[in-house]
């Protein structure tokens, strides 16, 4: 197998290939594998089911020793696809403590970080998709007008013809 990043790459069903993949996966394909889910109320108010994750945004984790409890995020490691949160600590053997390292797929954002100008406006621009799209003619039949069909090009049906 090559060792380097293939863009054409699809998919494979063998773990192999897809944690080759991840590995070596340039910095800003791996900035978008730590995406994180939205809670209920933040999908609602948003219009968004993840959003990548930022230093002081308030987490859940959903999964493993450390299930149900929250925090801030204190650190994102983009390299090694891994976030550390506040007070989710592991005692090692001499005593000291050492954040944790979190796969962003087991946790959830319950509060987000809105401090940043680019974040705001990213989210500000979710919002308006959620409006409903209305089409022209949708507009004329309110205004009253009547709807009148777009004829067919003729050409187009003379040459079909021909052929």
């Amino acid at each position: 197998m090559k060792k380097k990043f293939s863009k054409a790459w699809n998919s494979s069903k063998q773990p192999r290939k897809q944690r080759k993949y991840l590995a070596n996966a340039p910095i800003h394909i791996k900035r978008k594998l730590v995406n994180v889910n939205l809670s209920k109320d933040l999908r609602k108010k948003h219009g968004l089911r993840s959003v990548s994750l930022r230093k002081n945004d308030v987490v859940k984790i959903m999964r493993g020793k450390f299930k149900n409890k929250t925090g801030k995020v204190v650190l994102v490691k983009i390299k090694m696809q891994r976030v550390e949160i506040e007070n989710i600590q592991v005692k090692k053997q001499d005593g000291s403590r050492v954040n944790v390292g979190l796969k962003p797929s087991n946790i959830q954002i319950i509060e987000l970080n809105l401090d940043d100008k680019k974040r705001n406006k990213f989210l500000g621009k979710s919002e308006s998709s959620e409006k409903k799209v209305v089409s022209k003619k949708e507009i004329v039949k309110e205004s009253g007008q009547d709807v009148k069909k777009t004829p067919v090009k003729e050409k187009y049906l003379q040459g079909e013809e021909k052929k």
